[in-house]
């Protein structure tokens, strides 16, 4: 069988001995194979031969409920499964990776290759401008591989980090990666692991640090296993959109918990992985008296923290700021940022008038704050619900105080695949908005003191939609397919059958290759592509020295009618935003005239603003000025 990689290792670090978890090389080169299975009263390991011929070995059943066996009859590159009381195979639940798809053998598998010594120390936080990316639709090959020759790119572009979408072993051959359930396993459509290793390498070789997406919150629909032997796996006692929760305070949880930390682990040591995006945090329960999110997190500052930067990322709807390091914490049990899905919104509602579902939030009608002045406590403040109510929330008070934040704790980003993917026809708001509106989006984004966030194709306007898309087992796609389209009944403009099935299908092939990138757009885009370039170059030149200090953020205006009046004052500087985001030109009053006089214009858009004498600020400009301080 292929290189399916190599001899021994011995784990280190903040795993100071081998895993329980899946298979083991020892030393003398035979295999250890190790399932945790309460619910199953006989386990034996079926092993595949050259022709796929079957022979099967009884596993013995130690403390804990833990099925192990070590044998010689099994080497590197050779596929095995569990067979479940006489009756089911399965694949390993911690395989690194798989013969064929999620249903099919695991391959045994051995992390030599992972244990190359590497200067690499990462890149501090204050530096990152995040790219996120979907391995499949990035690139026409959809491979590990093929994203390499996309690195030189990025980095001419201005971008420090990729952060790919979900990449654990999903059903079919496509999907976007929430639907993982083998959480070990890269999925073979994307490459071996071999693959993966050397586009984190590549990626290293030219100073671009690598995030990884995972889902803790649950396990897709296709391919889980679990229920089937291990039934303390979840946790009925709370419940998620997909059912009973990842149990992490009941029975049995402390093995969950520390297949759970392993894997946070495996990814980082094994890999090299930079970082961590953790999908959905607010949908994992644990009453515990130490969140596992802590103990993920304490775990890597003991382990790969120590020697390089690691920075750990959260999506969280319900804006816990508990979770989040301040300056003057530790950063031990904290998390180094969060997605910011408020800005998000509030410059939505403010470029596309759009108001419903979750944009209500962030309208006077729903909120009695206007778009404008949400943004401009999202720019200030980070949040902007810090325990306010949620009228889309039916009501419910939303968020914690984060003012106390710096600002790289927040990511920004006026495209994600959510944002994009969960509309109906996956458009992105270049699709929405005229050119002089992302114009002045952009540059609220690329130069805040936020953490900024490209998603795929945006620096050139692709007009490649993201659609939702996946290929799950045919019982159940006429139920996804369904689903989706009726996701957007309660919207006027899909109260009509026949308009709900022009909605893409999400189980057709024709839908994922919708999403993927055309190129070719780029050569005739490079003015957009050389505009985002320009910014990320002054911002690394002009906002990123600043951020190693704490700034007093005061909002001067947030006016509806568009204005808004920034000011950061930093020990040795203030950075200054003055905006229009409006469809009719403001006078320039001599409020704003002396503060201009005495800054200098790092960035304006339209370019006219900066000719001398202006008397007035165009429609959607945006005008980013410093001054130094004595």
């Amino acid at each position: 069988m292929e290189e399916q990689i190599h001899k021994t290792r011995i784990l280190s670090g903040s795993r100071n001995k081998l895993p329980q978890f899946g298979s083991q090389v020892l030393h003398d080169g035979s295999i250890r194979f190790s399932l945790w299975a309460p619910t199953a009263n006989d386990v034996q390991l079926c092993l595949y031969g050259k022709n796929n011929d079957k022979s099967f070995v009884k596993m013995d059943r130690g403390a804990d409920s833990w099925y192990f066996i070590t044998t010689e009859k099994a080497g590197i590159g050779d596929a095995y499964s569990f067979y479940i009381d006489k009756h089911l195979l399965v694949p390993d639940p911690a395989s690194r990776m798989q013969l064929e798809d999620v249903h099919g053998p695991s391959v045994v598998v051995n992390p030599e290759i992972f244990n190359q010594p590497s200067g690499w120390k990462g890149r501090p936080w204050k530096d990152a401008v995040i790219y996120e990316l979907h391995v499949g639709t990035f690139t026409e090959e959809g491979t590990f591989d093929a994203i390499i020759h996309k690195l030189d790119y990025l980095r001419d572009l201005g971008v420090t980090a990729i952060e790919l979408m979900p990449i654990a072993d999903f059903p079919g051959k496509y999907n976007w990666g929430y639907d993982g359930v083998l959480w070990y396993a890269p999925d073979r459509t994307y490459g071996k692991p071999t693959d993966l290793r050397r586009l984190i390498e590549e990626a290293h070789s030219r100073d671009l640090m690598v995030f990884l997406d995972v889902v803790y919150n649950h396990f897709g629909p296709d391919g889980n296993y679990l229920y089937c032997y291990a039934k303390d796996f979840f946790n009925e006692k709370h419940h998620t959109p997909w059912g009973g929760a990842i149990n992490f305070d009941g029975k049995n949880s402390e093995f969950v918990r520390r297949f759970v930390v392993e894997n946070a682990l495996y990814w980082i040591e094994d890999y090299g992985f930079d970082g961590l995006r953790f999908d959905a945090v607010h949908e994992i329960y644990d009453d515990s008296p130490h969140h596992i999110l802590t103990e993920i997190s304490e775990a890597i500052e003991r382990g790969p923290g120590r020697e390089r930067h690691v920075h750990l990322i959260l999506e969280n709807d319900d804006n816990r700021a508990r979770y989040i390091a301040t300056n003057k914490q530790k950063k031990t049990g904290f998390y180094t940022a969060q997605w910011n899905d408020d800005i998000h919104h509030a410059l939505h509602v403010i470029a596309t008038g759009e108001d419903a579902g979750y944009y209500s939030d962030y309208t006077s009608k729903g909120s009695g704050k206007s778009a404008i002045g949400h943004l401009a406590r999202c720019l200030a403040q980070g949040f902007a619900y810090q325990g306010e109510r949620s009228i889309h929330r039916d009501g419910r008070k939303r968020g914690e105080p984060s003012a106390h934040l710096p600002p790289t704790s927040f990511i920004a980003f006026t495209q994600n695949h959510d944002q994009i993917g969960n509309r109906a026809f996956g458009e992105r708001i270049s699709d929405l908005c005229k050119q002089r509106v992302l114009d002045a989006l952009n540059a609220l984004l690329l130069l805040s003191l936020q953490v900024p966030m490209l998603f795929q194709g945006q620096e050139w306007n692709s007009k490649s939609p993201f659609n939702f898309f996946c290929d799950l087992s045919e019982d159940l796609k006429q139920s996804i397919t369904d689903g989706r389209r009726n996701e957007f009944a309660k919207f006027p403009e899909f109260q009509d059958e026949r308009r709900r099935k022009l909605i893409p299908d999400p189980c057709t092939f024709r839908t994922f290759e919708k999403s993927k990138l055309i190129w070719l757009e780029l050569h005739v885009c490079m003015e957009s592509f050389n505009q985002f370039s320009s910014m990320l170059r002054i911002r690394q030149e002009e906002i990123v020295p600043l951020l190693d200090c704490a700034a007093e953020a005061s909002i001067l205006r947030a006016n509806e009618d568009g204005t808004v009046v920034l000011t950061w004052d930093f020990p040795d500087a203030k950075l200054s935003l003055i905006a229009n985001l409006s469809n009719r030109p403001k006078t320039i009053d001599d409020e704003l005239k002396i503060h201009l006089a005495t800054s200098k214009i790092i960035y304006a858009t339209p370019r006219k603003v900066m000719e001398p004498n202006v008397e007035q600020l165009p429609p959607w400009s945006v005008i980013w000025c410093k001054a130094n301080v004595k």
